[in-house]
């Protein structure tokens, strides 16, 4: 029977959804605009408000085994849920009170003929929860698609148990963390086996009922809306996927059993001893932790978790090297009560490369079954590719892959161990990554929407959302509006983009109201965060004089947003509107030369004292054509990247830096700025970090922006048309003397591949999807490229030729 249970219990915590849960779309129509007839429930002896993780389980008979058994399910915070002792899915994904999702399981292959038991964990962490996580109040729902499966909603027939095993671990580091508390987890106090059939629930007591469910589109008799407005889970489950350490890289111990890291063969720890193990995952991860474990009674387990480890001095140093370093970071605790087969899972996942397992035994030794992991994350698949003559770039594209995957769960995150928070600075970039690899703009959507419904009355949005505690960071609404633009460029969703204008329009008119008399932005309140730079006139992200008023640097972010929404306010014939918007960039741009421009530097300075200089300010300046007509902009990028008295773009907005790069014809110089992604893998991040070192996140979204450049700029593909109904291919191989990249658009792969002789002479072939055509551009030759296979062939800046076939090899 022990041996079964252990069997069950493996099961329990390892099945991933995505090899059984099947999320469906399918829902009762009824259930979007109708009060649902399950209802939300809780503990009768919880006040709702209070830290608690509680035990719902109910039991059901069906005759025959169902084909489809679909339910609707949620909870706050938030729930695991378990069929017949088997892990189904969790959620729900992380939203907001307006639009509280569920998720839609058929749960048909979990059912069997006769009795079954349905369970499920559902956690308040209170003021211990993440602040990405909001609330309402504890709560659970389930409710049946139809009648059939009515049986299984939920009220007072459901039973309930606080689980009192579990209690906050506060995480005390020195830098800003946001992620809230890891868990202590007393196994003495858990009712173990309690999924299971044969589990005596007799004295638990009956769910509270709270309120029912209502849908976004249900309200009351008098207008008034439930604490939550339930909508349907717009995005798949999170990839959960089992994996294991690669080795430990420093031990108390004489010796270890060979197969323990491979799970084959146990770990003892003598009784009354005192040992540490350092995990070594070998590259960041996030994933649930899983610890297998037996007898030890009143043995105490600390979990530590690190992106990497620090030296006497906090510093980092090389990623890949422990010497004299040590490990601080995020803790979970677990306390043996001396069984067997005891599996403990957190029931958030951790952000981890180095896991220090810290263990203290009392009078009887603790066995270590087996240590693992599962990986969770939003479910991109890397359907682009880029490969070149240089393998830095390769590697480079590898760790910044893996960037971005680690930064997108059930929102983007700006970074998954210190914050988790979906920040518009770094989203717009995850966005871009996230279609050109991936294909999928499911995510991006998904933000687009929540941002645009995080805007406060004052007329612009929150900086990050979800969020249960507001910031503000204007420059961040202005990115808002440059990601629908590039939505709008990237995917034919019309409808979608033109529900965003009235938005756009609000916080542009937000920025107008604070033209002062020179024709620039006066003084903008909150926080200004436009790069981590430190240099003189800087303050925390804040460049000169943007409090004070006449910031160069915000006046045009502000032009460069308004240039990118005329041609989405065109497009939707609001030519008025766009008409009004071009001539007040025009305005601004004027004022900003007039105010800012230095003829001695040949550049736009900070603010109108002329006393403090950026890259910024140039590189915006750039992309906005606020130089003259006649000036030269490959002159102007060459100094702006030479100069190192300037104020220098970090990882963040070096993101414009390039983008400034192809504006001026200068974009064959992208790759010779790659140095701070080349000293990060060689410091042996896995991941790209936030800032150059010293830094505080080693994993953070933005800078994966060369990901997107190898594509968009390298390969040079890029829409022509909104909708991505043609593409423009314009090459930039710079030092590069062969590519070959693949780029999923909707219609299929385009695959570029190319050699380059010398700076006159390039070849190779073009590959287009059925119904898209576009134009090809090298060394100012323009030539029409079609479905199929175009063959190129380029001589001394000449078309020698140019030849479409139509091979779908």
């Amino acid at each position: 029977m022990q041996k079964y249970i252990a069997k069950i219990l493996l099961v329990l915590f390892l099945v991933s959804p995505k090899l059984f849960a099947q999320q469906v779309t399918e829902i009762n129509p009824e259930l979007l605009h109708k009060p649902w007839t399950a209802k939300w429930i809780s503990c009768p002896d919880n006040s709702n408000s209070e830290y608690g993780v509680y035990l719902f389980r109910k039991e059901i008979s069906i005759n025959t085994k169902p084909d489809e058994f679909i339910i609707h399910v949620s909870a706050d915070n938030r729930y695991r849920l378990y069929v017949n002792g088997v892990y189904v899915c969790n959620g729900p994904a992380r939203s907001y009170l307006f639009k509280w999702n569920f998720e839609s399981i058929d749960i048909s292959s979990y059912l069997h003929s006769g009795k079954n038991i349905i369970s499920s964990i559902v956690w308040n962490f209170a003021e211990y929860r993440p602040l990405a996580q909001i609330s309402a109040q504890t709560g659970f729902i389930l409710q049946g698609n139809s009648k059939t499966e009515s049986i299984i909603n939920t009220d007072t027939s459901w039973v309930v148990l606080k689980d009192a095993a579990y209690k906050p671990l506060p995480v005390r580091l020195t830098q800003y963390y946001a992620m809230g508390a890891g868990e202590e987890f007393d196994c003495d106090k858990h009712p173990w086996n309690w999924m299971l059939q044969d589990y005596n629930a007799s004295g638990w007591k009956h769910a509270r009922e709270v309120a029912a469910g209502k849908p976004v589109s249900c309200l009351g008799e008098w207008g008034d809306p439930s604490i939550r407005l339930l909508a349907q889970r717009e995005i798949p489950l999170m990839e959960e996927k089992s994996q294991r350490f690669s080795k430990i890289r420093r031990s108390d111990l004489a010796s270890l059993p060979d197969g323990f890291l491979n799970g084959k063969t146990p770990l003892t720890i003598a009784a009354n001893s005192k040992v540490k193990l350092l995990f070594d995952q070998n590259e960041l991860t996030t994933a649930y932790p899983i610890l297998n474990f037996s007898k030890g009674g009143g043995s105490i387990i600390k979990l530590t978790y690190a992106e990497s480890l620090f030296d006497n001095t906090g510093n980092k140093g090389n990623r890949n090297d422990i010497e004299n370093k040590q490990i601080t970071g995020n803790s979970d605790i677990v306390i043996s009560d001396g069984g067997n087969n005891r599996i403990f899972q957190t029931l958030w996942w951790r952000t981890f490369r180095y896991v220090e397992m810290e263990i203290t035994t009392k009078d009887e030794p603790l066995i270590v079954n087996d240590f693992s992991s599962i990986f969770s994350a939003y479910p991109l698949e890397e359907e682009a590719s880029f490969n070149c003559d240089n393998p830095l770039l390769k590697e480079i594209w590898n760790v910044g892959w893996r960037t971005q995957r680690l930064c997108a769960n059930e929102t983007f995150f700006d970074c998954p161990y210190y914050e988790q928070l979906q920040y518009i600075g770094d989203t717009r970039i995850q966005a871009l990554v996230s279609t050109y690899v991936a294909g999928d703009a499911g995510l991006t959507k998904n933000a687009i929407s929540a941002l645009r419904n995080s805007r406060l009355p004052l007329g612009i949005t929150q900086s990050r959302f979800p969020c249960s505690q507001t910031q503000i960071i204007p420059t961040f609404s202005l990115v808002w509006v440059t990601m629908v633009y590039d939505y709008w460029m990237l995917n034919d969703d019309p409808v979608f983009v033109k529900s965003m204008i009235p938005e756009m329009q609000e916080i542009l008119n937000w920025f107008g109201n604070r033209i002062d008399a020179t024709g620039m932005l006066g003084p903008v309140e909150w926080w200004n965060f436009v790069d981590w730079t430190y240099a003189k006139g800087w303050d925390n992200g804040n460049p000169p004089a943007s409090h004070a008023g006449g910031s160069s640097i915000l006046s045009l972010q502000y032009v460069y947003t308004l240039e990118k929404a005329v041609k989405v306010f065109e497009a939707y014939k609001m030519n008025d509107m766009a008409e009004e918007y071009k001539k007040l960039a025009a305005k601004i741009k004027k004022a900003v030369y007039k105010e800012c421009y230095d003829p001695n530097k040949g550049l736009i300075a900070d603010t109108p004292e002329k006393n403090t200089f950026s890259q910024h300010a140039n590189v915006l300046a750039v992309l906005t054509n606020t130089f003259l007509e006649t000036a030269d902009k490959a002159q102007i990028v060459n100094a702006v990247v030479n100069d190192n008295d300037l104020a220098q773009c970090t990882l963040y907005f070096r993101f414009y830096l390039f983008e400034a790069l192809e504006k001026a014809g200068q974009a064959d110089k992208f790759i010779n700025l790659l140095l701070p992604w080349e000293q990060m893998t060689k410091a042996g991040l896995t991941t790209f970090a936030e800032t150059p070192d010293p830094t505080r996140s080693d994993c953070h979204a933005w800078s994966a922006s060369p990901v997107y450049y190898f594509l968009s700029l390298v390969a040079g593909v890029k829409p022509v048309s909104p909708g991505f109904k043609s593409v423009k291919i314009e090459p930039h191989l710079g030092s590069l003397k062969n590519i070959d990249a693949i780029i999923p658009h909707r219609l299929g792969n385009i695959h570029v591949k190319l050699q380059q002789e010398n700076e006159n002479h390039l070849s190779g072939d073009i590959t287009l999807p059925n119904n898209l055509d576009g134009i090809f551009i090298w060394n100012g030759v323009q030539r029409q490229l079609k479905e199929g296979v175009n063959n190129i062939e380029i001589r001394n800046k000449h078309i020698n030729h140019l030849k479409t076939s139509y091979s779908d090899k």
